[in-house]
């Protein structure tokens, strides 16, 4: 019975051995009677190099002078600047349209609203605060709205002055004529 097991395997191992000799003959024919051209690679025209002549221009590889990047350190004193050197409150780290008003109250004679922020967070604010990303400062409390007078840069070094408004109904801040 040993014997027998262990003659299965050979005789399954010699019955896996393949007479290519055909395969080898149709190879044989296919290479003799097939033809390869390899056509020549064409030939490109030597190209004239390119000679920079901005002798007087500024160099685009090296960093440019001080003086040509320096922004005007004069300062318009006819236009109103906002303060840069104040510390900043929590609220000015969120723009009008992620703050929404809701609700006012009167406490020791001042008047306070309620602003929550586009996280969740529920600020106190009266006025004179800032709020919003363009120094946005509280100019008055009504139980309706909040009026918030911003200064855009108006591109000159001066800032212009801009009425908007936060109300109950609006998440975003209104444009107004306040």
């Amino acid at each position: 019975m040993k014997k027998v097991l262990m003659l299965l395997p050979l005789m399954t191992l010699a019955g896996c051995q393949a007479d290519v000799s055909d395969l080898q003959a149709f190879i044989q024919q296919v290479n003799s009677t097939t033809q390869v051209t390899i056509e020549k690679y064409p030939e490109f025209s030597r190209m004239p190099p390119f000679e920079y002549t901005g002798k007087d221009k500024r160099n685009p590889f090296q960093r440019p002078k001080r003086e040509t990047y320096e922004v005007a350190d004069t300062k318009n004193v006819n236009c109103p600047q906002p303060d840069f050197r104040r510390q900043k409150q929590p609220l000015e780290r969120y723009g009008i349209d992620a703050l929404q008003f809701k609700g006012s109250f009167d406490a020791m004679g001042t008047k306070w609203g309620l602003v929550q922020s586009s996280d969740g967070g529920l600020y106190k604010v009266k006025p004179g605060d800032f709020l919003g990303l363009f120094y946005g400062k509280v100019t008055s409390i009504t139980p309706d709205a909040i009026v918030i007078s911003e200064m855009l840069p108006d591109g000159t070094g001066c800032w212009l002055r801009k009425d908007a408004k936060l109300t109950k109904a609006s998440a975003a801040g209104e444009q107004s004529d306040v």
